[in-house]
């Protein structure tokens, strides 16, 4: 049956669009694609945890099976992208809220040791590459900060579904990860200004200053505020009130993070963050996060997926680049962030290091803004889109593997987490 549908897509295409056409407007097409997206996601999630590896593997090879590049069932869109950024925003206000900022604080210059050489190494290790390749420097700079930041909903993503959110490891990854997307955010805007002729020092000296004092004050401040007004919140006489300002304080940061000029999902986190001690002993909180998580994170995932383009690695050069730079990609993050981390020991180090591997959706939106500066051509876009979907693909497995020992020795996580 498997093999009928895949030998006969064009078949099912052909019914697809003549579905489309007989819709009544763009809304059913659109719920046509949700549930494309919904259904694959979950088959390939459920396919994955059987053979014992992690769904967001197979959330992702969905997004590329359904893509234009495979079976060509859905193509991404304005509303799908749109979808997708909701996804990772809500996906880091989850994990935020697992997160409390004593715990952050805790690993403070650890994580700041792991985010300097995990964006330091990256950088340099994939210029130096591109350079000996024969690409421009403009061309060399952009492809080495789309290597440069980590996709920490993705393993956000794994550890939760593990169970190890609270392990001194994975706070090292979040709080390295908030810090890594500040600094190469700042890195993308130095390299942009330079692809249009010019750089603004001062701008970049007040978006950082922000950056920093915005991540202090909502640790700092919001969370004890947050915490002393759950009550108060809680007898307002609307249903699930605290739920509801949890998601306009992570909406309104969310937009606040942007105004400022680093990523949106930075505000999420920083959301999750405030409000985890106000809703330590609130288990319906955290069931109705899940509700809506379970909804747009894998949309998030398979939207990974669906931006690869297969058509461009008919050229061998082509694959051999994107084999070396997702293999430089693997290696700096890997080793680096794991040096960052080698206090911790052999195998802590490396899972600080593996979790910092995958790039998801921030050397994406990267690849984006080359192509669309005309930066970087088509092929350079489909090898940076390859090392983005490969990490993001090569972690997971075996971040299992290294959290092997914690799941058969139970003892192990809370003796992680006293740390």
């Amino acid at each position: 049956m498997l093999f009928g549908l895949l030998f006969n897509q064009q078949q099912i295409v052909d019914a697809m669009n003549i579905m489309l056409a007989a819709s009544t407007g763009e809304g059913a097409g659109f719920l046509l694609a949700l549930f494309v997206m919904l259904v694959s996601a979950k088959l390939m999630a459920e396919l994955f945890e059987r053979l014992r590896q992690p769904a967001v593997a197979g959330e992702i090879l969905a997004g590329i099976l359904i893509g234009p590049s495979v079976l060509n069932w859905v193509a991404p869109t304005d509303l799908t992208n749109s979808l997708a950024e909701i996804g990772v925003i809500f996906l880091l206000f989850t994990v935020g809220l697992e997160t409390k900022p004593a715990a952050i604080f805790k690993v403070g210059q650890r994580a700041l040791l792991v985010a300097v050489l995990g964006v330091v190494a990256p950088f340099i290790g994939g210029s130096l590459l591109m350079r000996s390749w024969g690409a421009t420097g403009v061309e060399a700079m952009f492809v080495g900060t789309a290597m440069v930041a980590t996709s920490v909903g993705i393993t956000a993503r794994v550890l939760s579904s593990m169970g190890f959110l609270e392990t001194t490891t994975a706070r090292i990854i979040l709080g390295a990860a908030v810090i890594d997307d500040i600094l190469g955010l700042l890195i993308l805007a130095v390299v942009t200004n330079l692809a249009a002729g010019s750089v603004n020092y001062a701008a970049l000296a007040v978006t950082a200053a922000l950056a920093i004092a915005f991540t202090a004050f909502v640790a700092l401040v919001g969370a004890p505020v947050v915490k002393r007004m759950a009550p108060r919140i809680e007898n307002l006489r609307v249903s699930h009130a605290l739920f509801g300002v949890s998601l306009l304080l992570c909406l309104g940061l969310s937009v606040a993070a942007l105004f400022i000029g680093v990523a949106a999902i930075i505000g999420a986190f920083l959301a999750g963050m405030a409000f985890a001690e106000a809703s330590e002993d609130k288990p319906t909180m955290h069931k109705q996060m899940s509700g809506v998580t379970e909804f747009l994170v894998p949309l998030f995932l398979v939207n990974i997926g669906m931006q690869l383009k297969l058509e461009v690695f008919r050229d061998r050069s082509v694959i051999a680049l994107a084999l070396l730079v997702t293999l430089i990609a693997v290696l700096t993050k890997l080793i680096a962030c794991g040096l960052g981390a080698w206090g911790l020991g052999w195998r802590r180090a490396g899972q600080v290091g593996m979790g910092m591997v995958p790039r998801g959706e921030v050397g994406i939106v990267v690849a984006q803004i080359g192509l669309g500066l005309a930066v970087i051509d088509q092929s350079l876009y489909g090898v940076v889109l390859v090392m983005a979907v490969a990490t993001t693909l090569i972690a997971p497995p075996f971040l299992r593997l290294l959290y092997s020992s914690e799941e058969t020795r139970p003892s192990a996580k809370s003796a992680l987490a006293d740390d």
